[in-house]
């Protein structure tokens, strides 16, 4: 569909502007106003010699444009390309169209295109762009028509002939798997790209439904997800954000890119890869958009509206969403603990609970299209959240002959809520060839959170009577946090295999929280010692140089980035800080510099493999290292560790791609070594952690879970993804991970070294009906995703295989696929579930958590917009730009 091809073009770059000290900033400021005044003067110069001047009548003169797109290494044609023409500025009053004039066409199944009815100019410039390929210009020029033409309704035809893109530089060919329609998923050697709007199951949901169904990636029960059992960075728009998956909308979501081994021009601190979330962003002419409603059970809303007017040299965009969903989940615990290896009681725990969940957000932004080479761009999103939770939770306590001691009830009422806006700046300038390019922006991220619960503990004896009184506990929360993101890029294809391209960053983040916990006794409230105020800032200062050239048959990149990072936490309630500074002097320069490699060879026509290295970092989350007690579950409580050391990983990759006619096969094999890694760690709690809760109604054999940073984890695998298609409708991704670990860590005399071997796989599948005849089934899609998680080794025990599966239904209708209706089930039987099982020499305990429940959910969708809509026509009588859309 037209709509989802123009949301995959990377038309604008959102890059960023660099702040300069003192009296150069100054300057800087006073020349960049000048200049923009300057060449605003000479627009408006130029608009008003136009009106005065006489020129001869050209609104009867029209140009037809057309061509074919092609891959300059396969001569395959490449459907889904978007053919972009503009006026270009000539500053000839022999102009029949104002100079802003421009138009797009989306290539045809065979490459080709063909654009009608464009206004005479005597100069365009037409810019191809497609996902996985560098981008292609040619600048046309026509020759002033002569009376005899513009007396009388002529057109002029200009054939371009065949235009060929070669694959990008730093990819080894993102090739798009040709189809009937764009697929779900594409993918090159170095990222995977998944198309949102193919993924129906997702509909009406959050970002979390998005990333449960792309290959590579797992989520857990609280909504973390991991990318080849690591933890990846998330951004959004190639930026840092403070919103959570689940504050996303899914409707709000264009794509998502998989970076595996990012290069240098990316933040070091992805040892575990990146997702880019690429938000929605209209640029089609006139006016359009698109809405939807839906609701399902239990107790989910939800809503969407996108908007986008285009004039001239103005776009702007805006959407809002409104998401709900309820839903009671459930969770189990089983525990022995022992002493020097003998049991000394039993534990049981099953908890009920109920959730009620609210989010809204609006997006708006606008870009101003300075001339055909340079955009001015600015985007404002805001986002607020609502939710509560009631649990009740029953606990049986035995013996060590597992004869009943007491029993425990707890009840848990908590409610929360966020405010949170995201603002940015983006500039964009391409010069002379289309492979030069200046990018810079600033993104600033702001917003507040709070929470509050009432926690009641009850304990009875085998008969039924008291057996210790009720306690009852007040937790009380809030928090700012801002973020502040500053970008310039550069990048320079010199010439067909050589390029350039640096830059520099400086990213800061503030956070402040303030968290009280009261045991309440006849409404007299005592403030418990794990209350916690605390602040940390974060700062990094980056710079990166990447240069790419051809040896023979062999393409390469080589990298460095060099980043300097600085965490500075505080506990405003006593002297206590925390924190690190990297590099800490000059003898460990080396703690700041990430170099990384990418050799590719083609084998043949359709083959490629590609090695690659990197050397990234891997700094620990503010919840990591913060010393505050987490007390929401009494049998499992958190706490950070202000000891904490940034991890450093190595990752080697060895990748082969092979496209066919049917479909592709990647194939990886990666190593990462961890040194320092950042691991999880269990144990039951001190007598004088004990001793701070003893009016919190937790057990005195509660397990305290915090970090170590192990020796090392070594993590050795190969991941393979398929794409085949059956027939002209039927279509397959199937992904396999296979990964043996092994972690060496101690704590103390403890040793938590632990190895064994982990596999994960997925299975997407894809129909749809497509008939000459009209018919109800006609355009029907159908699709079906399956995915299964063998247990994965970590120290002291294993996670617990998991088998998850989505299945979904659409139905596009009315005049060009304007309607659409869709129906989906996340999690089919509802065994989406994390479970975990400790071995110890302290303890053993079987337990598993959920936070999501089966879901069905109907959501309704409809298209809308005017390519010729025109909010100047009153002004210009005869309409301005050409809308033509193809």
């Amino acid at each position: 569909m037209i709509v989802d091809l123009l949301f995959v073009t990377p038309s604008v770059y959102l890059l960023i502007r660099m702040p300069l000290p003192g009296a150069a900033a100054k300057n800087y400021c006073l020349m960049k106003i000048a200049i923009t005044v300057g060449l605003l003067f000479l627009v408006v110069q130029n608009i008003l010699a136009q009106d005065v001047s006489p020129r001869p009548d050209y609104e009867n003169v029209n140009i037809t444009l057309t061509g074919k797109i092609t891959d300059g290494l396969t001569d395959k044609p490449i459907p889904g390309a978007v053919v972009r023409v503009a006026a270009a500025n000539t500053g000839t009053p022999a102009v029949a169209t104002d100079n802003y004039y421009s138009t797009i066409k989306i290539t045809a199944q065979d490459g080709s295109f063909e654009i009608l009815h464009i206004p005479f100019n005597s100069q365009y410039n037409v810019t191809i762009t497609a996902i996985g390929y560098g981008t292609g210009m040619r600048t046309i020029n026509f020759n002033e028509p002569g009376e005899e033409e513009t007396g009388r309704k002529s057109i002029i035809t200009k054939a371009l002939g065949t235009i060929s893109l070669l694959p990008e530089a730093n990819n080894l060919k993102s090739v798009v798997v040709t189809s009937t329609a764009r697929p779900a998923l594409q993918f090159g050697i170095d990222r995977k790209i998944f198309d949102v709007e193919k993924n129906i199951t997702s509909k009406g949901g959050t970002a979390v439904d998005v990333m449960k169904n792309i290959p590579s990636l797992t989520v857990d029960v609280e909504g973390n997800v991991q990318m080849r059992n690591s933890s990846p960075q998330i951004l959004i728009d190639g930026r840092p954000t403070i919103l959570t998956l689940d504050q996303i909308p899914a409707d709000d979501i264009e794509r998502i890119e998989l970076l595996t081994n990012p290069s240098a021009k990316y933040d070091a601190s992805s040892a575990g890869g990146i997702i880019n979330i690429v938000l929605k962003q209209n640029k089609r002419k006139g006016f359009n958009g698109i809405a939807s409603v839906g609701a399902g059970t239990p107790g989910v809303l939800n809503g969407n509206i996108s908007l986008n007017v285009r004039q001239k040299s103005f776009n702007v965009f805006g959407s809002a969403n409104y998401n709900q969903s309820d839903g009671t989940t459930n969770e189990r615990a089983y525990r022995i603990n022992k002493d020097n290896g003998i049991v000394t009681d039993y534990f049981t725990q099953n908890s009920s609970n109920k959730r009620h969940r609210k989010f809204y957000s609006i997006r708006v932004g606008a870009d101003y299209f300075i001339d055909s080479k340079t955009t001015l761009s600015f985007t404002q999103g805001f986002h607020n959240g609502r939710f509560s939770n009631h649990e009740d939770q029953d606990q049986q306590y035995f013996d060590s002959l597992q004869q009943l001691d007491y029993t425990g009830l707890r009840y848990t009422d908590g409610t929360g809520n966020f405010s949170r806006s995201s603002s940015r700046l983006s500039f964009d300038k391409t010069f002379k060839s289309p492979d030069q390019k200046l990018t810079a922006d600033v993104t600033y991220n702001k917003g507040t959170r709070g929470s509050g619960s009432d926690i009641f503990n009850n304990y009875y004896s085998p008969d039924g009577s008291i057996y210790q009184p009720q306690s009852h506990v007040r937790n009380d929360g809030s928090g700012n946090d801002d973020q502040l993101t500053v970008q310039a890029d550069y990048s320079n294809k010199i010439n067909e295999s050589r390029r350039v391209e640096f830059g520099l960053r400086s990213f800061t983040s503030n956070t402040t929280t303030r968290f009280g916990t009261y045991a309440v006794d006849n409404a007299v409230e005592t403030k418990l010692p794990l209350s916690s105020n605390y602040k940390y800032k974060e700062t990094v200062n980056a710079g990166y140089f990447n240069y790419a050239d051809k040896w023979k048959s062999f393409q390469y990149q080589l990298g460095l980035r060099m980043e300097f990072s600085k965490l500075d936490g505080h506990l405003m309630d006593s002297a206590l800080s925390f924190g690190y500074k990297y590099p800490e002097d000059l003898k460990h320069f080396w703690d700041a510099l990430f170099p990384s490699i990418f050799i590719t060879k083609k084998l043949n026509e359709n083959q490629d493999i590609q090695l690659n290295y990197s050397r990234r970092i891997r700094r620990p989350r503010f919840w990591e290292v913060n010393p505050f007690i987490d007390i929401n579950d009494p049998l499992n409580i958190r706490q950070g560790n202000p000891a904490l050391r940034p991890e450093y990983t190595n990752s080697l990759e060895f990748n082969y791609f092979n496209q066919y006619k049917s479909g592709s096969f990647l194939g990886v094999l990666y190593f990462k070594n961890n040194q320092g890694d950042i691991t999880s760690y269990s144990d039951t709690i001190t007598t004088d952690v004990y001793k701070q809760l003893i009016n919190a109604g937790v057990s005195p054999n509660a397990i305290l879970n915090t970090f170590i940073n192990a020796g090392y984890t070594n993590r050795m695998g190969a991941e393979f993804t398929v794409t085949k298609k059956f027939f002209d409708n039927l279509e397959f991704t199937y992904n396999l991970d296979l990964q043996y670990r092994q972690t060496s860590a101690k704590v103390n005399d403890l040793d938590l070294s632990n190895s064994g071997f982990y596999w994960d796989t997925k299975l997407i599948t894809n129909y749809k009906i497509v008939t000459p005849q009209k018919s109800l089934f006609n355009n029907l899609s159908f699709q079906l995703i399956a995915d299964y998680e063998a247990p994965r080794v970590i120290p002291q025990g294993k996670t617990k295989q998991q088998f998850v599966s989505d299945f979904a239904m659409r139905k596009e209708f009315l005049r060009n696929k304007k309607a659409a209706i869709s129906f989906n089930i996340n999690d089919i039987f509802n065994t989406r579930r994390w479970g975990t099982i400790y071995d110890t020499e302290d303890f053993y305990q079987d337990a598993y958590r959920r936070w999501d429940v089966r879901t069905f959910r109907i959501t309704f969708s409809y298209k809308f917009g005017n390519g010729d809509f025109d909010i100047f026509k009153k002004r210009n009588n005869n309409g301005g730009a050409n809308d033509d859309e193809g």
